[in-house]
């Protein structure tokens, strides 16, 4: 079960990108021996991408794409393209992408602006923070020193939500919704909390200050205290305080592994091979993804399923049904799964045998399904071997992703602030009271404040508890 914000994202999802199979083109040639072959299919999924963004346009506000696509993803996106350029060399989009980043920073240079209160969520805030982190770690071309720095808003980021970490319910956690005006603010659910999780890692590893990595520590524990993982490393979507996270809502995201894996793997890297991380690493790249990787079904459409123990990547809770059930936000989850894996490979080596050839297999079934519209749109279900009808941002997003990523192997691992990183940081950043998660039991908590990356402490006072405002939630099973 995965809640949806507008009850009416999939009519119009069906009206503008589900069109049949009219206009079917060749597939994108990729060699995936040849790096110009993979850089060129990569360069062909990002111009369809961004075609239809239009902030960079007149009348244009940066950093937004156009309806039904919410705040968030427009976010990723520009994430995706810093790793484009990092991959590819292709500085087409640089400008662009800075522009987008600083235009969306908010009065508090926190990821909050001003006309997003109405739908933003811890989630949507922190994929933001990973973009930026995404610009510290890539040494991408850092903004003028009139704007605040890549790591300054990454760590305001990490200061707004440790001050969000709620123990009225489930003993800590944070809630998927900041607001309590919205759908979902009893809902702790993966993303936000594995989100969290995988910034103080991030964090951590790029500037050696410990109070990060403590964080890492307390939010992946407190995860595996709940019902979301499970004993076998799968990963299910979320949890309710209503029942004290008695529960686990039983959905497979390919994200939400991803950011788990992700955040393993930094903080494997950070402690320079720590046996327990590396277990953790192992369990949920080994066992968590086996869900996500399906075999072909060759021409059959629709297919039932596509049969599973297989190399291609699926989302597979929004994919098998027939019809599709992806809303706009879930045919990108594969880019920043494909994203995490290949990062993952360069932070724990021994993690790559298992890895690439799964990439690999994904990046050439996803060339295959790019026939669309006569202009090599892609679909998303990379298990067949014909286009699904199918065609948006997630959809070129994911396979530009799973393309470029191919790459990997030939481009230095993430920077530090002690080596190659240039981005100067701000650690008592963010952190602003207007948007504070007022709950009982909450406790004072660690801020990391001061010069130097040192760990001071900052005292969030106890505030009373707000009345849930009764809302319809959308969900698909």
């Amino acid at each position: 079960m995965y809640f949806r914000r507008q009850a009416q994202v999939l009519g119009v999802l069906g009206t503008l990108f589900g069109g049949g199979y009219a206009q079917v083109g060749a597939a994108i040639t990729l060699d995936v021996t040849s790096a110009d072959s993979i850089k060129a299919a990569a360069g062909l999924a990002a111009y369809n991408m961004m075609k239809v963004y239009t902030g960079n346009q007149t009348g244009g506000t940066p950093g937004l794409l156009p309806q039904p696509y919410f705040w968030w993803e427009a976010g990723s996106m520009f994430g995706q393209l810093i790793h484009y350029w990092f991959l590819t060399g292709d500085s087409s989009y640089n400008d662009v992408v800075s522009e987008a980043i600083q235009f969306q920073v908010g009065a508090n240079n926190d990821f909050m602006p001003q006309n997003q209160t109405k739908d933003l969520g811890n989630d949507d805030q922190v994929f933001w923070a990973f973009t930026a982190m995404d610009a510290a770690e890539l040494a991408f071309p850092n903004p003028p020193s009139s704007d605040p720095s890549w790591l300054s808003l990454a760590q305001a980021v990490f200061n707004d939500q440790v001050l969000r970490w709620e123990t009225g319910a489930c003993n800590g956690g944070l809630r998927w919704q900041i607001y309590p005006f919205n759908a979902g603010y009893d809902y702790k659910n993966t993303i936000s909390n594995g989100g969290l999780f995988q910034l103080a890692a991030r964090l951590a590893r790029y500037t050696g200050n410990q109070t990060y990595a403590d964080w890492a520590e307390k939010t992946y524990d407190w995860i595996a205290g709940t019902p979301i993982l499970a004993a076998n490393y799968q990963v299910w979507d979320g949890t309710s305080r209503t029942g004290n996270c008695s529960g686990a809502v039983e959905t497979y995201w390919t994200y939400n592994v991803g950011t788990l894996i992700s955040g393993c793997a930094y903080m494997y890297n950070f402690t320079n091979g720590n046996a327990t991380w590396g277990t953790r690493l192992s369990g949920l790249v080994n066992n968590g993804t086996s869900v996500f990787f399906v075999q072909t079904a060759g021409l059959n459409n629709p297919p039932e399923q596509a049969p599973p123990g297989g190399m291609i990547m699926s989302e597979v809770a929004c994919e098998f049904p027939t019809p599709q059930t992806c809303d706009p936000d879930e045919p990108s989850f594969k880019a920043y799964l494909s994203r995490w894996l290949a990062v993952t490979t360069q932070l724990a080596p021994w993690t790559a045998p298992f890895i690439m050839p799964r990439l690999t297999a994904s990046a050439q079934a996803a060339a295959a399904q790019c026939t669309g519209q006569a202009t090599n749109m892609c679909g998303r279900r990379w298990y067949q071997t014909v286009w699904d009808g199918y065609f948006g941002v997630g959809e070129q997003m994911s396979a530009m992703s799973v393309f470029q990523n191919l790459l990997i192997e030939k481009v230095a691992g993430p920077v530090t602030a002690e080596k190659g990183g240039t981005s100067v940081g701000n650690p008592s950043a963010g952190g602003a009271g207007d948007n504070q998660q007022p709950s009982s039991g909450q406790v004072a908590l660690g801020r990391v404040v001061g010069t130097g990356d040192k760990a001071g402490a900052g005292i969030l006072t106890a505030l009373s508890l707000i009345l849930i405002i009764g809302a319809t939630w959308w969900m698909i099973v």
